[in-house]
């Protein structure tokens, strides 16, 4: 009897594989998101409240409990990163939950203000929720254009296989350069000690280098009347050796623009969480 060769097993048949955090089960997460700002809008528009939906009536202060409560559990994030776990609240199922709950707070408490904004501690609580929205949103297509990069052309390669790549060129660099004049083998050698990580956080923003050794050290090879075979040896390494740095800078490009995104989103999720709690303090011991 003939039997059916088994289908190669890879990753486009995990389940889940590809499936990035926005859509994780079916956009679970942003369902609830907009049942609740949906609620939200039709208590606003059709439960009677005199002078009109706003904190201080029953439904505002439902509205404010609601809005209270998610910010408190989404900025228990950074908690939630430190322990490995899955299936229901797996980390990207939790952060799937603060990117489109976040979401869902745009509508939750600009409504529970009741349109009404003023020089007042809950305005200035709405204005850094707002802050903190908007900056999240920068964070996520910063993480989603991460994983992009490094899976377009780049074999999908983690930082530590790419530095084991360029260790592997440079021992091949070392015993190819020998043969080589002593000015040109010394170019080679500075390119080989130069670190890729030894740019500043600017430098990394920028994605370039301009005093690149590599690069100096392959215009350095040019005319160079070196054995033709040794020196077209070193200058397809150290072709590769710029292609693998170029590769290099993107990642660490988009992981000081994360940097960035950190240095502003958390700050200014503590301030949040500040002004929240004064405005709590305020609405209920000073009336």
């Amino acid at each position: 009897m003939a039997t059916r060769s088994a289908a190669p097993v890879g990753r486009a048949n995990r389940p889940g594989a590809h499936e990035s955090f926005l859509r994780h089960r079916r956009f679970r997460w942003l369902k609830i998101g907009l049942v609740l700002a949906l609620l939200a809008l039709a208590g606003f528009l059709f439960i009677p409240a005199a002078p009109g939906p706003y904190g201080g009536t029953w439904f505002g202060y439902t509205l404010g409990t609601i809005g209270a409560l998610i910010i408190a559990w989404l900025a228990l994030l950074g908690i939630r990163k430190r322990a490995m776990t899955r299936g229901r609240w797996s980390l990207k199922a939790w952060t799937s939950a603060h990117v489109w709950l976040g979401l869902a707070l745009i509508v939750i408490a600009t409504l529970h203000t009741g349109l009404r904004l003023g020089l007042n501690l809950a305005t200035l609580a709405w204005t850094l929720m707002m802050l903190v929205i908007l900056s999240g949103v920068y964070g996520i297509s910063v993480y989603a254009a991460l994983p992009a990069s490094l899976s377009r052309g780049e074999g999908e390669q983690t930082q530590p296989e790419m530095v084991e790549g360029l260790r592997a060129i440079d021992r091949q660099l070392g015993d190819a350069a020998q043969p080589l004049p002593g000015t040109e083998a010394e170019r080679v050698r500075e390119a080989m000690a130069q670190s890729p990580f030894a740019a500043g956080l600017r430098r990394r923003l920028s994605g370039h280098a301009p005093d690149c050794a590599t690069l100096a050290a392959l215009a350095g090879l040019e005319g160079s009347q070196a054995d033709p075979a040794a020196l077209a040896r070193v200058r397809s390494l150290l072709g590769r050796r710029r292609a693998l740095l170029e590769k290099m800078r993107r990642q660490m490009q988009l992981r000081a623009l994360l940097e960035v995104w950190l240095y502003v989103h958390i700050p200014l999720t503590v301030a949040l969480i500040a002004a929240l709690a004064a405005h709590i303090v305020s609405v209920f011991y000073y009336g």
